[in-house]
């Protein structure tokens, strides 16, 4: 029988300017994955000159946003003066603690070009003990990232540490991500690397601990189960593995918001429509609070 107890489908979310993601965290029959508790995957989508992918100056509370490409650039700035190219392969770790406002556009010096933007954006729940940490953002290029080549399979350690391998990224809490690259007939056991794990299929197929896991969906494994992975069909498959230890204490989301207390996501709504969590240098605007308000 599958080790998978479950297989979720993103839903997808408009997030304006044409941007449209498959959000697989938060879902009904899930929450979270370990500390992860939000995912998001985006494109591959062609960007043309004159297109605006763009995402205006937004807030965040309690969390950390990871942002990782597969193909395209974007073009990070925060509140704290940050201005940083987000290019393929790197890992870029803000976070938002007690707040932080940023954007994502298109780089400038890619206005007249047409490139395929294409990734992953994840949130993970800051500890109790940090949810008002100060902020901060954190680059680590692609050449820093560890890869190992275990069998016919690329893993490429994000985060956390697997098959020898430790990733520099500094995080809060204990986790992992790591990216998978299995060619056509490959195969790989990961062990049981945290408490709760989930695997996302990027663009096909695999199976995983006896079951088909379609294109596209995250499927949650039992607690402490390890991961038998194949790719039997005719395309090679690309994975991404989360993990991490079960929630310290539950969550409560609104919006770009998570916190232990409700009374504090309202504060946070009540700071931002006062636009006083903090400013982009160099932005005019921002995103305003959605018309449906958190209700307590």
């Amino acid at each position: 029988m599958s080790g998978a107890t479950m297989h979720l489908k993103g839903q997808a979310k408009d997030l304006g300017g044409g941007f449209t993601v498959r959000r697989l965290l938060p879902a009904v029959q899930r929450q979270a994955v370990g500390p992860f508790i939000f995912f998001d995957h985006f494109g591959p989508v062609t960007v043309l000159p004159g297109d605006s992918p763009d995402v205006r100056p937004h807030p965040h509370i309690g969390l950390a946003t990871v942002t990782y490409l597969f193909s395209g650039a974007m073009m990070h700035r925060d509140s704290l003066g940050c201005v940083q190219q987000i290019e393929p392969g790197a890992i870029n770790w803000m976070t938002a603690g007690r707040g932080i406002v940023h954007s994502e556009r298109r780089p400038e010096r890619l206005a007249d070009s047409t490139y395929v933007n294409h990734g992953i954006q994840l949130w993970t729940a800051l500890p109790l003990a940090h949810e008002e940490a100060d902020p901060s953002f954190v680059h680590t290029p692609a050449a820093a990232i560890p890869q190992v080549r275990v069998g016919d399979a690329i893993v490429r350690v994000l985060i956390g540490s697997a098959f020898g391998q430790t990733s520099p990224v500094a995080t809060l809490s204990p986790m992992v991500y790591l990216d998978v690259q299995l060619p056509t007939g490959a195969s790989l056991d990961i062990p049981a690397l945290a408490q709760e794990m989930a695997v996302y299929t990027v663009d096909s197929p695999v199976q995983l601990n006896g079951d088909t896991v379609g294109s596209q969906l995250l499927a949650v494994v039992n607690e402490g189960e390890p991961l038998q992975l194949s790719a039997p069909g005719e395309a090679a498959a690309r994975l991404m593995v989360i993990g991490g230890e079960a929630l310290d204490a539950p969550r409560h989301m609104w919006w770009n918001f998570v916190s232990s207390r409700k009374e504090r996501i309202v504060k946070a709504a009540h700071d931002w429509e006062a636009q006083a969590i903090g400013r982009v240098p160099g932005e005019v605007e921002w995103i305003p609070l959605p018309e449906r308000r958190f209700s307590p």
